[in-house]
């Protein structure tokens, strides 16, 4: 009988080895991965922000509606592997504005930079979506790019562990955002509007802004049945 359940026993510590085993190494890639994301990231944004300040920051002018382009199109996005799929047409389908005059990285191109002190986001913008970018960064889907008259849409993750949009659900109308271009322009945008759509609802991307500056920041929701959207305007 002792030499049963010590062989019975054996086999359970056996077994539980191995479980501490899978569970350390499985941790130990999380913790790996969101390091090396981090590390990206922080390096995306010592680049962007060298970059920038070596340029000959401008006063952004007044929007005018010479430079508005406007689409009724509605157009569904689409991610691809291919970081330059994004979408089909539209006005400034899949942030067109944003791929030339970038800043390059590892074969990203930031276009921006978005800061919202609330939620104490500050993440590069990528240029195009693809699924690799929105794993390292948040980017442009749809519209003219950072900064530009009309409506630019920024996506990004919504993350258990707090990183990306995870945190869009707290903003609230009056919170601040503020994206910085290229051309070192810090633009900050006031949120009047927050919203829960369906994933197919793609109307309020190609929304006519009259001239004005505006952005969306969209994610899908903790149970990714819906997509929260977050409307803001040029501060004025």
């Amino acid at each position: 009988m002792n030499s049963k359940y010590s062989k019975l026993l054996t086999i359970i510590l056996v077994v539980a080895i191995i479980i501490v085993v899978i569970l350390f190494i499985f941790f130990g890639i999380q913790i790996y991965k969101q390091y090396y994301v981090e590390k990206q990231q922080s390096d995306m944004s010592e680049i962007f922000d060298s970059q920038v300040s070596a340029t000959n920051v401008t006063t952004p002018q007044p929007p005018t509606n010479t430079n508005t382009t406007t689409s009724n199109e509605v157009v569904a996005p689409v991610i691809t592997d291919n970081e330059n799929t994004v979408g089909q047409g539209g006005s400034g389908s899949g942030g067109s504005g944003g791929s030339s005059g970038g800043i390059k990285y590892k074969g990203y191109t930031m276009v921006g930079k978005i800061e919202i002190p609330k939620i104490k986001v500050n993440y590069p913008i990528l240029a195009k979506t693809s699924t690799k970018a929105i794993e390292i960064a948040v980017s442009v889907l749809y519209g003219p790019g950072p900064n530009k008259v009309g409506n630019t849409v920024i996506v990004g993750h919504n993350y258990k562990n707090g990183t990306m949009f995870s945190n869009n659900k707290k903003l609230e109308a009056g919170d601040e955002i503020y994206i910085t271009d290229t051309d070192g322009n810090r633009i900050k945008y006031i949120i009047y509007d927050k919203q829960l759509l369906a994933p197919e609802d793609f109307e309020y991307a190609s929304r006519d802004t009259k001239g004005a500056r505006e952005i969306s920041l969209s994610t899908c929701t903790d149970d990714v049945n819906s997509r929260l959207v977050i409307f803001a305007k040029e501060s004025t």
